[in-house]
């Protein structure tokens, strides 16, 4: 079992249905105002909530941030590669999804989360062997949003063979690319990889890589990117590209009859 801390963290969990809930501790003398629309959902769920003394949180929690509340319940649930593809199968449209490699810092990694929950992303992967975070570390920064978004374990980069087989390209997002983020179509359905600040991308997703991409920067070269930051820039051009192909609108569609017949004059 694992343990959530914080409101917006547990919300996020029960409206998510991915968790089993064994019990929600809140501290004694907390503000139920605070807690009305958590309580309202608990009872609508039937997960039992019981109050407790807030040094009895305290021993439980990470540091005293966890604002009187502490859920505890089972692990959030992973998608395997099989899943993964049955995930992208079942999207009305193009998918966007994003690897993370090298990710060395469980705040780094929420804070990507976080990002990629809010810019559109579809799915997270991470490889199995690197996935050694305190959940409670990541869903702090994450502010909700590693409840919310599908996170995919791999184990090899089969899954990212298979991905691409179903025609998603696997974009290298990596420093001293001759393509900008700029010059590439991110419509598509697309794999974003992205590499932690020490190790970057591995050998064998460079390998697999359709193209590589760097975010332009102004400065020196050493002083880079953190991942979390780099993947919010490059995530936000993703968004910004396919909002505006989405509501692109055909040269003639906008143009009032007088136009047209202007257009045709000498």
């Amino acid at each position: 079992m694992e343990h959530l801390e914080g409101r917006h963290s547990i919300l996020a969990a029960l409206k998510a249905r991915q968790r089993r809930f064994d019990v929600i501790l809140i501290a004694q003398g907390t503000h139920e105002e605070k807690l009305a629309s958590l309580l309202a959902l608990t009872a609508s769920m039937n997960v039992p909530t019981r109050r407790v003394d807030r040094r009895e949180l305290d021993a439980l929690a990470h540091g005293s941030s966890h604002g009187g509340v502490i859920a505890i319940c089972s692990a959030k649930p992973r998608l395997n590669g099989e899943q993964l593809i049955e995930l992208v199968d079942a999207l009305p449209g193009p998918p966007l999804l994003l690897l993370l490699e090298g990710v060395d810092d469980a705040r780094n990694l929420g804070f990507t989360l976080r990002s990629a929950d809010a810019l559109g992303v579809h799915a997270v992967l991470i490889k199995k062997h690197l996935w050694d975070f305190d959940p409670v570390e990541v869903a702090r920064p994450a502010s909700g949003a590693y409840e919310r978004l599908p996170l995919a374990q791999i184990e090899s980069v089969e899954p990212l063979q298979a991905l691409q087989r179903k025609g998603l390209r696997l974009i290298g997002c990596i420093a001293g690319a001759r393509r900008t983020m700029y010059d590439v179509k991110l419509t598509r359905p697309t794999i974003l990889a992205i590499g932690g600040e020490k190790r970057g991308l591995g050998g064998a997703v460079r390998k697999l890589c359709d193209r590589f991409i760097t975010i332009p920067t102004v400065g020196p070269e050493a002083s880079g990117l953190s991942l979390s930051h780099a993947g919010a820039i490059v995530m936000a051009e993703a968004m910004r590209q396919r909002r505006a192909a989405l509501h692109a609108v055909p040269p003639d569609a906008a143009a009032t009859p007088q136009d047209r017949l202007d257009s045709t004059r000498p």
